[in-house]
């Protein structure tokens, strides 16, 4: 039986009023929590994934642990490359590891296409496991953007400088759009399955997108992002949230796209995105390495984030980044109860 939904974030992300500042965290599945330490002695991550019951567990702990207003579907970005021919691996201290990595148009053509029923059974049925039984707050499904995806997939797994990935964009940009073109189509199919198996909102995470200039974004990112937001909005009144670290000189571009929500990071507060022109609902923005000191310095500096949130009045509280490992369970709990409390009105 599906319990009865408690659909505030939906509702905030779509830029209705609501009696409180809703909250969920990026990484709020795993990480810092005994539980799932313990599953990852016996289980890789992609094992947990391919576990429907295991997986759901793991997606719903945090939503009983900590009480925040939606699920974030535990998976990662990675894992419907393989479907489509990338041979990746998670290294533990490491990341994504890829062993074809891309180097011509050849390679990119020899990428296929992903049918998530048969490819991904385990993610849609972990999805509908935790929908229609198990969640009395949404599922946030979500997906990695074609750059973000790409520079795994030309690095060979994770960089700093992205300097080969940019290499590439710019010495071949046939190649470059071909590949964005196949990544768009597996990201529009990937995502409409996870909206068709009863996530209620979608996070696309361009993580790594910031690295890129705004004139570099415009020519060879914009209209692939344009293109996918474009497609996924149809026939669908799912909210769409985008995200990028690092990415504030391009946030009036996210501005322009057909997204319901922008992500910030730490870097920018919401009255700075407000200033700049930003017209959308906002999410963010608590730097995890505040949650690492004292309670004093976390209520004062989440207060203040939600002072900016209760007088704009169309935001989402979240971190500006990802839950770390060391960031304790306990910690989060009371981060999530001083939000609904601080922010009720």
């Amino acid at each position: 039986m599906t319990k009865q939904l408690n659909d505030t974030i939906i509702r905030a992300y779509k830029g209705e009023k609501t009696d409180y500042t809703p909250c969920w965290f990026m990484r709020q599945a795993g990480r810092s929590q005994p539980e799932y330490r313990k599953l990852k002695e016996k289980y890789s991550l992609f094992e947990i994934t391919h576990q429907p019951e295991t997986c759901a567990y793991v997606t719903r702990l945090p939503v009983e642990q900590y009480n925040v207003d939606a699920a974030i579907l535990y998976k990662d970005i990675m894992s419907p490359l393989p479907a489509i021919g990338v041979d990746v691996e998670i290294k533990s201290g490491i990341g994504p590891v890829i062993h074809n990595p891309i180097e011509t148009m050849e390679d990119v053509e020899k990428l296929g296409t992903i049918t998530p029923e048969t490819d991904v059974p385990y993610v849609l049925d972990t999805i509908r496991l935790l929908t229609k039984e198990q969640l009395s707050v949404p599922l946030i499904g979500f997906s990695g953007a074609p750059f973000t995806l790409a520079s795994y997939m030309i690095e060979g797994g994770p960089s700093k400088t992205y300097a080969k990935t940019k290499a590439f964009m710019y010495r071949q940009p046939d190649v470059w759009f071909a590949l964005m073109d196949k990544l768009a189509d597996m990201t529009i199919t990937y995502v409409n399955a996870q909206i068709k198996a009863g996530a209620r909102a979608i996070q696309i995470f361009d993580s790594w997108v910031g690295t890129l200039n705004v004139a570099d974004y415009r020519t060879f990112i914009k209209p692939i992002m344009t293109h996918i937001f474009t497609e996924l909005q149809k026939n669908t009144d799912v909210p769409f949230v985008l995200f990028g670290v690092g990415a504030n000189h391009l946030l009036l571009e996210f501005n322009d796209l057909p997204v319901d929500v922008i992500g910030l990071d730490w870097r920018t507060s919401i009255k700075e995105a407000r200033a700049m022109g930003i017209t959308k609902v906002l999410q963010g923005n608590l730097d995890p390495a505040i949650l690492l000191s004292n309670w004093e310095t976390i209520e004062a500096r989440t207060k203040k984030i939600l002072d900016e949130s209760i007088e704009d009045g169309h935001h989402v509280f979240n971190l500006g980044h990802g839950v770390t490992p060391d960031i304790k369970p306990e910690t989060l709990k009371k981060l999530a109860d001083l939000i609904h409390t601080y922010s009720a009105r």
